[in-house]
């Protein structure tokens, strides 16, 4: 089994590290100052407060014949296209695009090829400091690797890689609906993120809590009734009351959950976060 991760970022540098100790055969593909310090220095990353070394091989390109049982794209949503471009004369047969997007799939298959695309979103957040990864694994009663087939099939290859997950202990869910459950998540995750950007410290500002906590309620329940809202438990948290749910919220961004898997990310990647703010309530419009 052949695995590549095509971007070396703190998603496709933690999943690297954990198929790589799982025993599978892991390149990383990784460009710019990333690049060096890898090469330089190897895949390099904090388990249980020890500094260790991946065994995962590191590259800069991909020759035609360079074949991959998966390839997972864990690039920005910005970056998928040029990737894609890059990635379309190779001839492994699959990409796992673990983007946080609501782009029509299909759109991707145009640039890869038809039949390649395996959409999928990771369970995981962290940072890179100094070079060394120190990431971790989402909660799974939280949010698992979630990944499926376009048209929702259990094909051979979401059961192959159900079974890497299972192997790598990486808690994952086949979902059969991926284009509804990333819409759901962009309207869980861009209210957090806008959080960050009206605040210094959101988690002790009520005033920003009760915004937020008003904007996810009003996500879901335009999904909710659009018939998109999933997984389940969104459902749920679109009926909590906004004082509940802001009570809640302030827990979660003061705690070490905020720390590690929201704030990182928001703070890191503003324009980005900003960019699917727009690109989502864009939709939520369309509906």
């Amino acid at each position: 089994m052949r695995i590549l991760i095509f971007g070396a970022g703190v998603i496709g540098s933690l999943y690297a590290a954990l198929l790589s100790g799982a025993g599978y055969d892991t390149t990383v593909l990784a460009r710019g100052r990333r690049l060096g310090y890898l090469r330089e220095n190897g895949l390099r990353y904090m388990d249980k407060g020890k500094e260790c070394t991946s065994d995962a091989r590191i590259i800069d390109t991909l020759s035609d014949d360079d074949i991959y049982d998966y390839i997972f794209l864990t690039v920005r949503e910005d970056q998928v296209d040029s990737a894609l471009e890059g990635i379309r004369s190779n001839r492994s047969g699959t990409v796992v695009t673990m983007i946080n997007t609501i782009t029509d799939y299909r759109d991707w298959e145009r640039i890869a090829g038809e039949g390649r695309i395996l959409p999928a979103f990771p369970g995981a957040g962290g940072t890179i400091a100094d070079g060394v990864l120190d990431a971790k694994l989402t909660p799974a009663i939280v949010q698992r690797t979630t990944f499926g087939e376009m048209d929702g099939r259990r094909s051979e290859r979401v059961e192959r890689l159900a079974g890497i997950f299972r192997k790598a202990g990486i808690p994952y869910a086949v979902e059969s609906d991926m284009h509804s459950w990333q819409v759901s998540h962009l309207g869980l995750v861009v209210p957090l993120a806008d959080a960050y950007y009206l605040s210094t410290d959101p988690g002790r500002d009520r005033n920003v809590m009760r915004t937020t906590a008003m904007a996810m309620k009003s996500n879901f329940r335009k999904l909710r009734h659009t018939g998109i809202l999933r997984p389940f438990k969104l459902s749920l948290i679109s009926r909590l009351p906004v004082p509940l749910m802001s009570f809640v919220l302030g827990i979660l961004f003061r705690g070490s959950f905020g720390k590690v898997f929201m704030e990182p990310h928001a703070l890191k990647a503003p324009m980005e976060m900003r960019r699917l703010h727009d690109i989502f309530y864009g939709y939520l419009k369309t509906l």
